[in-house]
């Protein structure tokens, strides 16, 4: 799979959740996905499970910033960002990993209490 690919994933990935585009979301991870959000915590497996993940920062009222250009490396891709939620910014970095299809199977959130401004 080629970087421009991955790298129109992770833009997608940063208006679906900015936008609460669940649609968007389903279209991006594979049936099979799974989300650690943050890394540590328990999984979200299934489309289903993530949409429910997702679903729940409705009315939050996220909004989500890419920090610098994604980094590719074979079938992933890790991205920095910045997630904001009212007065509260966090210092995020995702790690997608992609299955034949180009779709996302597993998703890593890397983030803390001190990554929080």
């Amino acid at each position: 799979m080629d970087t421009a690919h991955k790298i129109k994933v992770v833009n997608q990935y940063i208006q679906a959740v900015s936008t609460l585009d669940l649609d968007l979301i389903r279209e991006i991870y594979a049936s099979n996905a799974t989300v650690e959000d943050p890394v540590g915590s328990p999984r979200h497996e299934g489309i289903d499970a993530i949409l429910a993940f997702y679903g729940r920062i409705k009315g939050v009222g996220v909004t989500l910033a890419l920090k610098d250009t994604p980094k590719c490396a074979g079938n992933a891709v890790a991205f920095p960002f910045t997630a904001t939620i009212g007065p509260t910014v966090m210092d995020i970095i995702d790690v997608f990993e992609f299955n034949e299809d180009g779709k996302v199977l597993s998703m890593k959130a890397y983030w803390g209490p001190e990554n929080r401004k």
